[in-house]
């Protein structure tokens, strides 16, 4: 069974999101993906399943953050899963300067990703 998880993928999915590009961001997900965003009123955080639950997410988090940008990153892949991680910079739209390290967990299948699972560290204001 030929791997459906690259390095590729991963990185090329990465700059996607620092371009702020949603609809290449979207190419790399599967029609009934699913993405778990780091915040959120439940212990997973905000859920967004399908492709347009999930832009309308991504697009939340580019208008919240909207200079966003993931760097010093490294990924691993595993099979059809894939982790990437980076640390995000960005200025919130309340001026609120954001330096976190993350991890994103990502399921593919077919090439494509069905799951992302977002984490970032909690920092002490």
């Amino acid at each position: 069974m030929a791997e459906t998880m690259t390095h590729e993928l991963l990185k090329g999915f990465l700059e996607a999101f620092n371009r702020h590009d949603l609809d290449s961001i979207m190419e790399y997900f599967a029609e009934d993906c699913v993405f778990y965003m780091p915040r959120g009123a439940k212990p997973r955080g905000d859920r967004y399943v399908g492709k347009s639950e999930v832009r309308a997410g991504l697009a939340k988090r580019f208008e919240g953050i909207p200079d966003v940008h993931y760097g010093e990153d490294r990924h691993w892949v595993c099979g059809d899963f894939g982790v990437s991680e980076w640390t995000l910079t960005g200025t919130s739209v309340s001026g609120q300067q954001i330096e976190v390290r993350g991890v994103d967990l990502l399921e593919s299948t077919h090439g494509k990703i069905i799951r992302k699972d977002s984490f970032w560290k909690i920092l002490n204001d």
